[in-house]
């Protein structure tokens, strides 16, 4: 991955830790509620399309609230997924 990339990367995965609201372990992954904005959903496509690229085992499910108070987040995948997000996501 290109140092531009993963400059990118960084600053949108710092981004979307300031948005996170509440954190849920599955038992394949974890979902993330975020405040939910225009800006938000911007930034969590951004951060979908990057990770795309990188990680195509994950599986992402972007969800928004009718409220308009939430926009969730699951990510999930094979074993060990779980653990990857932790310590590579820092998410």
């Amino acid at each position: 991955m290109g140092t531009i990339i993963k400059e990118r990367k960084a600053t949108v995965i710092t981004n979307l830790k300031k948005e996170i609201v509440e954190t849920v372990e599955l038992k394949n992954g974890i979902k993330y509620a975020f405040k939910d904005s225009e800006e938000t959903i911007a930034m969590l496509a951004d951060f979908i399309k990057t990770e795309r690229q990188c990680c195509d085992f994950f599986n992402f499910q972007l969800s928004v609230s009718a409220e308009k108070k939430y926009v969730y987040l699951a990510l999930t995948g094979p074993k060990g997924v779980k653990d990857f997000i932790k310590s590579e996501l820092t998410l």
